[in-house]
């Protein structure tokens, strides 16, 4: 039998007070799932892992082989596998500070798209446009987070493509368009890396993993400047976590948002927040589209609207604080991202 540190733990392994070995994010998953909250399967890569990292360059001797373990656990769950060209299993990678840090490193989504899983994933018809949209958001992401290519040339081929249809928002891309940008950004990343785009899900993982672990190692990222360093000079450490992917861009009846149980400002009960249809993460942060009220979401999804109110009730009796919560409805059903400590004012607070 292999005997090694466990730098992978399955959600289920941990719970909130474990921040230092599973980071904000990780621990906050584990919390949701032990609590029995839609959270979507997955696992994290601790602390250790990043830390044996830093002091020597180069991944734990077993961190790969026990990605594998826990892959192979999340494939067999799910009944798909990381790779498959029929409806394959897609992967988010996201970095957990151990403590509160907003914008610490964009999300990697879709890991685990190619030029053939795409295919398989666009052949219904319906769902063609989707595929598309999100190998280009892969691409995009795994281009400017991994691969170094500067995130301002993807984002002017996006600009050239949406003037010259005369539209200000990606959503409005046709699936043509977004063959065309995918192509593009792929020669993009040729010139710019002069290292093809990775067509292995693998791959994309390993690589995706390294991303995160040498930029907090430089200092490449908002998170960079605050770590702290200790007496060997190694500094802190950054945890990740890998999800199933849920897609809020599958039509009209999916989104994602952020909903707080309480007024930021003023403490006053109920949920607020902020909605998006048909979108994906950073979109309902950002300032291309307008975003919906919860209010809006509880007359479009009645009963999605109705689980997250009931999950946020829990998690604010749980946790005792303002607590913001990142969500994706997919195809109607509610999926939790994400649960943290909101910074309240102090009239919130008092209240």
């Amino acid at each position: 039998m292999v005997s090694y540190v466990h730098d992978v733990h399955g959600f289920v392994e941990g719970d909130q007070n474990r921040v230092a070995l599973l980071g904000c994010k990780g621990a906050s998953l584990s919390q949701m799932a032990h609590m029995g909250l839609p959270v979507p399967p997955g696992f994290t890569i601790t602390t250790e892992a990043c830390g044996a990292f830093l002091a020597t360059g180069e991944l734990p001797a077993d961190l790969e082989t026990q990605v594998r373990e826990h892959l192979r656990a999340l494939e067999s769950a799910e009944g798909k596998r990381l790779g498959q060209v029929d409806d394959p299993l897609l992967l988010s990678v996201r970095s957990g500070t151990t403590a509160p840090m907003r914008n610490a490193m964009e999300t990697i989504l879709n890991i685990g798209l190619n030029d053939l899983c795409v295919l398989g994933l666009a052949k219904v018809p319906e769902r063609e446009r989707f595929a598309w949209d999100s190998y280009r958001r892969l691409v995009q992401m795994l281009g400017s987070t991994v691969m170094g290519v500067d995130r301002s040339l993807f984002e002017g081929v996006l600009r050239r493509i949406k003037e010259q249809h005369r539209i200000v928002d990606d959503s409005r891309l046709d699936t043509c368009d977004l063959i065309r940008v995918v192509e593009t950004f792929k020669d993009l990343i040729g010139e710019e890396s002069g290292t093809e785009f990775p067509q292995a899900p693998a791959e994309q993982l390993r690589m995706a993993i390294l991303a995160v672990f040498r930029a907090w190692k430089d200092g490449r990222t908002l998170l960079g400047p605050h770590r702290k360093v200790g007496k060997d000079g190694t500094g802190g450490a950054v945890a990740l976590t890998v999800q199933r992917m849920v897609f809020g861009n599958l039509g009209t009846d999916s989104g994602s948002g952020v909903a707080y149980p309480r007024d930021p400002d003023t403490g006053r009960r109920g949920l607020y927040g902020d909605y998006l249809p048909n979108a994906q993460g950073r979109e309902v942060v950002s300032a291309d589209r307008d975003t919906l009220s919860l209010q809006d979401l509880a007359t479009r999804h009645p009963a999605a609207f109705d689980h997250l109110r009931r999950s946020m009730e829990e998690l604010e009796a749980h946790h005792h604080d303002l607590g913001a919560v990142e969500f994706t409805i997919e195809h109607g059903t509610l999926w939790l991202l994400n649960a943290r400590v909101h910074c309240s004012s102090r009239r919130s607070r008092v209240r």
